[in-house]
């Protein structure tokens, strides 16, 4: 009697190594996520108060606080009070809208007046200096800073008393380490959300940037292979950010005759819509220096975020992030939930019969109850109990949209930013485009909640 023939075996060989190698991917994100859930919970339960904030002023490095301003966020007040309440003795803040005629100006105006003791002021129009509206607003007070640390910060964002202190140790650290290790030159916040308004967009954000977000942004920092920075909070020094241009290429590669006249320091950062992340990487891989981050979170209230406005929101970082990091792009899908405990479970079930809905629901559970204690961490509370059900339905809500929006953000390069519509090109670089900065389709219009910035005749101060 013969046998089988060889061939016809194959198949089931091919089908036994890829169902390994799913579940060596999937040991590899529970490995991610765990080690992300356990620097939460060693980071920021815990937020010792810093010498620093009580040393003398003339002991400390002096910081400039530069806060760009456009239009009345959500929680501006309170957003721009935590610059002023740092408890640090030497540090200034700097304000800057583009027109004088931002609602903004008048919060910031009473504040000053509110805390006549803090060296603050105004600086009121922005000088050109890319396509980033954001850049353009901070470059005159990025030049007229009095201290060289400086800590950009939105204006969405509030921060803890004790923050600036904090940060300035990290930052001051590497210097006097010993043994003597690459210098840290960049401090960052991981995000954190809340979204006192409601609005189903609000909360789908605030259910992924308080979990899988940070979740995997606090393994990749821990880990510190590579640059991964957020910046909507960050501390470094300008005489480091003046040595760079954004090639991302070592330094002494980029000091030939033919760079001398490629601009440095923020004016270099003009040309990318994800200035924040190109700074960290240039000050990474030019300098070779490293970042670090605080146990402070960069709290961040989110205002009427519809559902539309939190599909276009992640599609634009995507399409961003695609010519800046295209491999792990690509490799996004299977990092979510969904795709990944779907490969485990079918790999699962070939190997050894377990019951696809019996791993499913075990996966899920398990999955969710990390992400919660990773919002504890960063909360420095539980989940409010009133708050339990809509959180999680939010959190399915965003494990489901997950796919759909990677597959629309592949589709195309075209962003909307601040109602402008801009094409991203090869390393995150993008140029204006033609059109009225709205989304049509199957989502609803896309709601303009900033005017476009204009440059201003007349740039003067306010001081």
């Amino acid at each position: 009697m013969e046998t089988q023939s060889g061939p016809d075996h194959a198949p089931s060989l091919f089908a036994i190594i890829f169902a390994i190698i799913g579940l060596v991917w999937y040991v590899v994100l529970w490995s991610i996520g765990l080690l992300g859930c356990r620097t939460g919970r060693k980071r920021y339960r815990i937020r010792p108060r810093s010498p620093l904030a009580t040393a003398p002023p003339d002991s400390v490095p002096g910081v400039s606080i530069l806060r760009p301003l456009k239009g009345l966020d959500a929680n501006l007040y309170e957003n721009l009070e935590s610059a002023f309440t740092q408890e640090y003795p030497n540090f200034e803040i700097i304000l800057s809208v583009a027109d004088e005629q931002d609602q903004a100006l008048s919060v910031a105006r009473d504040l000053i007046s509110k805390y006549p003791r803090v060296t603050a002021r105004i600086i009121i129009g922005e000088e050109v200096v890319g396509v980033n509206p954001k850049v353009n607003n901070l470059i005159r007070s990025y030049r007229e800073a009095t201290h060289d640390i400086l800590w950009v910060i939105d204006s969405g964002i509030s921060v803890a008393p004790g923050t600036l202190a904090r940060s300035v140790d990290l930052l001051e650290s590497s210097t006097h380490a010993r043994p003597p290790k690459k210098r840290v030159a960049l401090v960052h916040h991981v995000p954190f959300v809340s979204a006192p308004e409601g609005f189903l967009g609000s909360r789908i954000e605030e259910a992924f940037l308080n979990t899988n977000h940070a979740k995997m942004y606090l393994a990749i920092n821990t880990v510190s292979i590579e640059s991964c920075v957020v910046g909507k909070s960050n501390l470094y020094r300008r005489s480091d950010l003046e040595r760079v241009n954004g090639s991302l290429k070592p330094r002494a590669h980029t000091e030939s005759d033919d760079d001398q006249d490629c601009p440095r320091g923020l004016a270099a950062f003009g040309k990318f819509l994800a200035e924040d992340n190109m700074i960290a990487s240039a000050l990474w891989h030019e300098l070779d220096l490293r970042h670090n981050l605080s146990c402070d979170v960069a709290h961040n209230a989110i205002g009427k975020m519809s559902l539309s406005d939190y599909v276009w929101r992640r599609v634009r970082w995507i399409r961003v992030r695609k010519h800046m990091v295209l491999a792990a792009t690509i490799m996004e899908p299977f990092t979510e939930n969904i795709v990944a405990s779907s490969i485990a479970a079918a790999s699962l079930r070939y190997l050894f019969g377990v019951p696809i809905w019996l791993f499913l629901v075990a996966h899920h559970a398990a999955w969710l109850w990390v992400d919660l204690d990773v919002y504890e961490s960063l909360a420095g509370h539980p989940l409010p109990a009133d708050r339990r059900w809509l959180f999680i339905t939010a959190w399915c809500l965003r494990e489901l949209l997950a796919l759909p929006i990677w597959f629309l953000a592949m589709l195309s390069n075209e962003v909307i930013w601040r109602g402008k519509k801009y094409e991203v090109l090869r390393a995150g670089e993008v140029k204006g485009t033609s059109g009225d900065g709205n989304h049509r389709g199957f989502f609803t219009r896309w709601r303009q909640q900033d005017s476009h910035y204009q440059p201003l005749p007349n740039n003067h101060s306010d001081t």
